[in-house]
């Protein structure tokens, strides 16, 4: 595997999933395999899980890493072509790259949407040049269009907590992804991935919105599209709440804006109520009061925390690959 940012990348997904198990049984199984090589991390935004979650993995992995903020720990980096570079950008992306992939044998990026030009952020300028100029493997630690570690840890999260006795019956989880309220403008990246990873797996599932936040079709696929969301949430089994800017597809004029701040889609016990008893679930940091309310996100069924934990799981599989390839 050369590069990781969409389902396509991991192959058959149940295979996956049992190579995620197997590394959580012995996470440093396979140190052999790092030995020598080194990861560099390259974060043009803030992280907190993604950050620490991908090192341990290369630690667990026997590599060393190199973290590198852009923001804080290098020259200001230019990403336009044909720009007079007479501003307070020094370097060009396009020479810091290759100088970076001289130092190591794999590279994570992490990349914002500016969420201003739709084509530009859909077009994955910033990673594409990554994966065309560094000379070496990469994998994505989140995109201005996609968050497939994280993706692949909700699969696995879903994976372990669906009930066993339903499982053996072959019985499908009901899954929702739900748009919920939020102060910011954020990127479609999270919901993005979750959608396309649903849809390439083994379960029901149901994306809930406002009118007018209509994700891609590329990554709402197959998936149900129910406006009420309280409709969509009958039954579920799982709650992946999550807030998103509005991706411009029904009006370009209005990507990347917030047009809907409506606090009834804050999910709270009546909204779990409405489920077959179901688990919460969200990607993390979140925005109390506004995505979900405390008495939720503190319950039992509240499922956020091993969800994070097996980031450290998602990533290993990634790495691993990427490293049997080299």
């Amino acid at each position: 595997m050369k590069t990781f940012i969409n389902v396509s990348d991991i192959g058959p997904l149940e295979k996956a999933l049992a190579e995620a198990q197997e590394i959580k049984n012995n996470r440093f199984k396979y140190q052999h395999l790092g030995r020598n090589k080194t990861l560099m991390m390259i974060f043009f935004n803030n992280s907190l899980r993604t950050r620490l979650s991908t090192q341990k993995a290369a630690m667990n992995l026997g590599m060393n890493v190199i973290v590198l903020d852009v923001n804080a720990g290098a020259w200001k980096l230019e990403t336009e072509r044909g720009v007079i570079m007479d501003g307070d950008k020094s370097e060009h992306l396009l020479e810091a790259i290759p100088v970076m992939g001289c130092y190591c044998d794999m590279i994570g990026v992490r990349s914002f949407a500016g969420l201003t030009d739709r084509e530009y952020d859909y077009a994955e300028t910033v990673l594409n040049q990554f994966i065309k100029y560094s000379g070496k493997p990469v994998f994505a630690m989140e995109t201005a269009t996609v968050h497939p570690l994280q993706a692949f840890a909700d699969l696995i999260t879903i994976e372990e907590y669906w009930k066993k006795e339903l499982k053996a019956k072959n019985q499908k989880p009901k899954v929702v992804l739900t748009w919920a309220p939020h102060c910011r403008a954020l990127p479609q990246a999270v919901p993005n991935s979750f959608a396309q990873w649903m849809n390439a797996a083994d379960v029901d599932f149901v994306i809930t919105h406002p009118e007018g936040y209509e994700l891609d079709s590329k990554f709402v696929g197959n998936a149900y599209v129910e406006y009420d969301q309280k409709k969509a949430f009958e039954g579920a089994d799982f709650i992946y709440a999550k807030n998103w800017s509005n991706p411009g597809v029904t009006n370009p004029a209005d990507y990347g804006k917030i047009t809907s701040k409506d606090m009834s889609w804050t999910v709270d016990t009546e909204h779990m109520s409405w489920t077959n008893n179901g688990k919460f679930m969200h990607c993390l940091p979140v925005r109390r009061g506004l995505i979900v309310t405390d008495d939720v996100i503190e319950s039992p069924n509240s499922i956020v925390i091993p969800e994070a934990a097996n980031r450290e799981i998602s990533c290993s599989v990634v790495i691993k690959r990427m490293l049997e390839a080299l």
